[in-house]
């Protein structure tokens, strides 16, 4: 793997995460369709820089580490931000803002994952860390959730019949994701320790 830092797919990840405090103004301003376009850039430009890496050899350390952090920042502070009351017009859409208990389950989460691998990289020294595919899953859910949130938000109807049903998915997927990284790192773990 290459040690470049200057490389198209590093770039343009640091792109995405300029779009983060671009997209979080649009929030504030009451601009859910802008910001759902600046969401939706973030997105094919996540797209696009694994493409690029793989395709002409590209992939880098920094990149594997810039990635998910540029992923995990757009998505928490979309979360957080969306959970602020302030962001949405008023009257408040009914089941508006995110329930508080639903971005508390999508942090928990990520600090849970991020705060073992370290303790584990810190015991036994592994670092061959990857997403689970309940964990990709996961992901998936929650970007379509944010992008459902600012629709609700420029067209508050029929909020109180489906919003529901979407938090109760999100933290769902957030709590098993969690639970279910725990067994998939532990058979990492062991492979590791069989290839030894």
């Amino acid at each position: 793997m290459s040690s470049r830092i200057v490389t198209v797919p590093n770039l343009l990840t640091v792109f995405r995460m300029v779009l983060i405090p671009v997209f979080v103004s649009l929030l504030f301003y009451q601009r859910f369709v802008t910001a759902l376009i600046v969401f939706i850039l973030a997105g094919v430009t996540d797209g696009l820089d694994g493409l690029l890496a793989r395709r002409f050899n590209q992939k880098s350390q920094l990149g594997t580490i810039l990635d998910p952090i540029a992923d995990k920042l757009m998505l928490v502070t979309s979360f957080v931000v969306l959970s602020m009351r302030s962001v949405f017009p008023q009257p408040l859409p009914p089941h508006l803002p995110v329930p508080f208990w639903v971005t508390v389950a999508v942090i928990s989460r990520d600090v849970f994952i991020l705060v073992g691998a370290a303790a584990i990289n810190i015991v036994t020294g592994f670092r061959g860390f990857r997403p689970s595919l309940l964990g990709k899953v996961n992901t998936t859910v929650q970007i379509i959730a944010i992008g459902v949130f600012m629709l609700a938000a420029s067209v508050p109807y029929g909020t109180g019949y489906y919003l529901p049903t979407i938090y109760a998915i999100v933290f769902a997927f957030a709590v098993l994701s969690g639970a279910h990284y725990v067994f998939f790192v532990s058979k990492l773990l062991n492979e590791d320790r069989n290839i030894r």
